[in-house]
């Protein structure tokens, strides 16, 4: 295995890991408003609505760094990928960050406000910015899966067209009803045993709503007019598997197997992101009209891959130990070992 392909694959990792990580988070804030302790008065409805929240409180922050590590990689080592894509992305990218920064500024200041009304004010940015980049992920995917037009520059041009046509709008409301179904497991894996079966229901049902909104992307790549893949054997397999990930997750959340279930979770968030890498190798970008950008001449050249290599060494196994040891030190359900958090 060539360096440059070790190097693809750890981009595929990192996104991979932020979107099983962070996918909680976007989940959890969109269901946010759905997902209160009993009680009844300001307290109780104040703690209340903090319940779920409590769930990702210690991880919240903590799951940006593999995002912040992906970029790290996208701009280090393939330069020349980020600088044909990312030009065109750039209101879903200024999006998705709109939608980070509202959200967690929310998540943080909700605990502060002294009025019932003040507190559905920042519930509404915490949905919205759950929501925001949750869906904004999914027309990203959508995108790289349809692919796009090259222009004679060699950049890649994203229009209205592209991010509205009903295979990438269909790819970012999958991705969305994803993500909730994944933030529904989640709480039911680390809340009270009460708010616990209320999520998992509510898993089952956004769980049930994903696979629903992914019929239509199949659809329309079983017709012509949807994914445009390179390796047609090994994408209808990783698909299978995405399904089959899907099928899981209902079923151990409707069963009461919240472990089982987020780890189903887990695997289906994951599994888009592994499509549109091993389905597309050797390219990176694939073009809707014309050829595409391969992995060789998206990546950097040798001697800075090996430099970056020594920082690699290093830098991720860091970011995997702190992961673990932050879910090995916050183990154990909300409530019961940990205090409320917002």
């Amino acid at each position: 295995m060539s360096l440059e392909t070790l190097w693809l694959g750890l981009l595929g990792l990192l996104l991979a890991g932020y979107f099983v990580l962070g996918g909680y988070d976007y989940g959890v804030q969109m269901l946010h408003p759905f997902l209160r302790a009993p009680g009844h008065g300001e307290k109780a409805e104040r703690a209340g609505r903090n319940a779920a929240l409590d769930a990702i409180a210690p991880f919240f922050l903590g799951n940006e760094v593999w995002l912040v590590a992906f970029a790290g990689v996208l701009f280090g080592a393939f330069p020349h990928l980020e600088g044909a894509l990312l030009p065109g992305l750039y209101p879903l990218i200024v999006a998705i960050l709109v939608g980070l920064v509202l959200g967690n500024a929310a998540v943080q200041l909700r605990g502060r406000a002294d009025s019932a009304r003040g507190r559905r004010r920042w519930d509404v940015l915490i949905v919205f910015g759950g929501a925001l980049p949750a869906l904004c992920w999914g027309l990203v995917l959508g995108l790289l899966l349809h692919g796009v037009p090259r222009r004679a520059d060699g950049s890649f041009r994203i229009g209205f067209g592209e991010v509205f046509s009903p295979f990438v709008l269909g790819c970012g409301v999958t991705t969305a009803l994803l993500f909730a179904a994944h933030g529904a497991a989640f709480v039911a894996l680390r809340s009270d045993p009460e708010l616990a079966v209320r999520a998992r229901r509510l898993g089952a049902r956004f769980v049930r709503a994903a696979g629903a909104a992914g019929l239509l992307p199949l659809l329309l790549t079983l017709f012509g007019a949807g994914a445009s893949m390179t390796n047609r054997a090994t994408s209808a397999i990783i698909a299978a598997l995405f399904a089959a990930a899907l099928a899981g997750a209902w079923w151990y959340l409707s069963q009461g197997h919240p472990v089982r279930g987020f780890a189903a979770t887990c695997c289906a968030t994951l599994l888009p992101v592994a499509l549109v890498g091993a389905g597309h190798y050797p390219y990176v970008l694939i073009s809707s009209a014309g050829a595409g950008l391969t992995i060789g001449q998206a990546v950097t050249d040798g001697a800075t891959l090996k430099i970056l290599s020594a920082f690699g060494v290093v830098l991720i196994p860091t970011i995997i130990a702190y992961q673990t040891w932050s879910w090995r030190a916050f183990r154990g359900r909300t409530g019961r070992r940990h205090p409320s958090y917002f």
